[in-house]
């Protein structure tokens, strides 16, 4: 028997996300009974349709006809006796299983026979909730993203109990609506929040640890990624209990201690500072539920300017490389006299025009004149030999990524700079302090580690090992405002802070593929959809270079010796016959070779 179509549906908890489902059921035609038994939150969610509908005719997207449409559309009722009519209802009530199952049980004795019911849940077992049905064939999850209006992504979640036939008919909807449905197993996070959650929870634990404060935190994964939030400022959006009820269930289901919550998660929680909605999380808002951040007594005190910092006029920058010229190129733009060294003549020569490239693009596209171009070309000295910074202030070393490499170019340096240069490295997994025992003098060597492409990317890390000077701190992150980088402190560790937590997050992808838990496509198109990220994990791995990834990891899990950090074996595979990404045609996917 053909399935009626779901135009009546009832939306069960009308919180912010229990609203936003309302809005885009209501905008694509439905019938949308809203429940809840607090009269608060129904008006609060009629009034908050009334806004955004209003804000949709002034930018001429709604007629004021079909506002009024929109509206008649949408019922509140305090009593889930209103979903008897509905062809499908969706839970969307708090993280908790037992109010969950109350709510789905009751429903039996309600809801039509022909009616499909979903469980709006990122943590709870789909099929737990299910089994304590009268009918549990027509149970499933749908998986909404906040804020739903905005994200196209939809989470359809089957049980082994689940009938084919409501799980096409609720993905039916999802594509009626404008989402894009992607089909997941029954498993805490499914696809996007169980990627999403293991990197919240080690940026909340490196925050606790004192690594690095919030605010760099926050501004590394914005700028050293391209991220719409930094993770602290999005657990304070999603909820800290939220966040932490999830992993808690992530962490039952897989004993991975990367998941198990960071003590300062549940602190948090049970102080009721659970992030936008209680005014206070991470950061403090201006009043429950906004989005505007004041200060709080976690603000650090306005800086001052550096004190001690060195005078820098001039620099040098060791190695032949794209990161080589492009940090050149940087320095030269900022009004620095730059020495660009590599191993012979022709090979300087050869950086020095690819930076002379750079700048011809700027110049074709309107970024700077030509006499800017001619300028900053000029301050470029190419040198086939490290002699040549024996007058800089600044040396950066921007060498292959080797630890015996670099320390021997510190031990040259250490002998051809003047002194009182001070001697930096672009390592992005490297101890810098190993750098720094190759000279005789170890306070001069700090870390800045650039990203790819260097004058596109606005951050730099800056890496304070336990010998650096406080002048020699202070001086780098004054050269940093100067080259108009933004400066993130953090101590010398291994994958700083953007690796750190970017590398275990793509490392759990690749064990969801390696699990047949979902597809390259599906996984990817989760994490843009769904987490708002500018590339999916498999897309980033083959741009990166799966030989420059798999190094990385090793290099997470020699140091920290978490289990959840080992390679995954499949990255370790690809690598080893030669699948590198891109750059050789094949990595995770397949490439037109150039």
């Amino acid at each position: 028997m053909d399935r009626p179509p779901l135009s009546t549906v009832a939306v069960v908890g009308l919180g912010t996300m229990g609203t936003g489902i309302a809005e885009v059921l209501a905008r694509a035609g439905r019938e949308v009974i809203g429940i809840d038994p607090d009269e608060t939150a129904a008006a609060q969610a009629v009034l908050t349709l009334e806004n955004s509908t209003a804000r949709a005719v002034a930018r001429e997207r709604l007629t004021e006809e079909e506002r009024q449409d929109l509206l008649a559309r949408f019922r509140t009722f305090g009593d889930l006796q209103a979903a008897a009519d509905a062809d499908l209802v969706i839970e969307v009530a708090p993280e908790d299983f037992e109010t969950k199952r109350t709510i789905l049980r009751a429903l039996d004795g309600i809801v039509r026979p022909t009616a499909i019911v979903a469980t709006g849940t990122n943590a709870l077992s789909v099929t737990r909730l299910a089994s304590d049905t009268a009918h549990p064939e027509r149970v499933l999850g749908m998986h909404f993203f906040n804020p739903a209006p905005a994200m196209k992504l939809v989470e359809i979640v089957s049980s082994v109990l689940t009938s084919p036939e409501a799980a096409d008919a609720v993905t039916s909807l999802a594509e009626e609506l404008g989402k894009q449905p992607i089909p997941v197993g029954d498993r805490p996070g499914f696809v996007a929040d169980g990627l999403l959650f293991g990197y919240l929870n080690q940026a909340a634990a490196m925050y606790e640890a004192r690594y690095a404060s919030r605010e760099d935190i926050d501004a590394a994964m914005k700028l050293g990624c391209g991220l719409p939030m930094g993770p602290l400022e999005l657990l304070d959006l999603i909820g800290i209990d939220t966040a932490r009820t999830v992993l808690e269930a992530m962490y039952a289901a897989s004993a991975d201690r990367l998941h198990a919550p960071a003590p300062i998660l549940g602190h948090l929680s049970q102080a009721g500072l659970t992030g936008r909605k209680a005014a206070r999380g991470f950061y403090s808002y201006e009043a429950p539920g906004s989005d505007v951040v004041v200060p709080d007594a976690l603000t650090p005190a306005a800086s001052q300017a550096d004190s001690g910092a060195r005078e820098v006029r001039s620099v040098g920058v060791a190695g032949s490389g794209t990161m080589a010229s492009g940090i050149a190129e940087v320095f030269a733009k900022a009004g620095y006299d730059v020495v660009l060294a590599a191993r012979s003549e022709e090979k300087a020569e050869k950086a020095k025009s690819r930076i002379a490239a750079s700048l011809d693009r700027s110049v074709s596209k309107g970024r700077i004149s030509q006499e800017d171009r001619d300028a900053t070309l000029a301050r470029v000295t190419p040198a086939g030999s490290l002699d040549a910074f024996d007058q800089v202030d600044l040396a950066v070393e921007a060498v292959a990524e080797d630890l015996a490499v670099k320390q021997q170019l510190f031990a040259t340096l250490d002998k051809v700079c003047k002194p009182g240069a001070v001697l930096a490295t672009t390592t992005s997994s490297l101890p810098v302090v190993a750098c720094a025992r190759a000279t005789s003098r170890p306070q001069d060597v700090i870390g800045m580690h650039f990203f790819n492409p260097a004058p596109a990317m606005k951050l730099v890390e800056v890496v304070r090992t336990v010998l650096t000077g406080d002048d020699v701190h202070a001086t780098v992150r004054e050269v940093c405002g100067r080259i108009r980088k933004h400066a993130v402190d953090c101590g010398d560790r291994a994958g700083f802070i953007v690796n750190a937590l970017l590398f275990p997050y793509l490392n759990n992808a690749v064990r969801m593929v390696e699990e047949h838990y979902a597809s390259l496509d599906d996984i990817d198109a989760a994490m843009k959809l769904g987490g708002g990220y500018p590339m999916g994990p498999f897309e980033l791995l083959d741009v990166v270079g799966l030989d420059v990834s798999l190094a990385i990891q090793r290099v997470l899990h020699r140091e920290f010796r978490e289990p959840g950090l080992a390679p995954a074996p499949l990255l370790e595979h690809l690598v080893a016959a030669g699948c590198l990404g891109r750059k050789s045609g094949r990595g995770f996917r397949e490439y037109a070779r150039r």
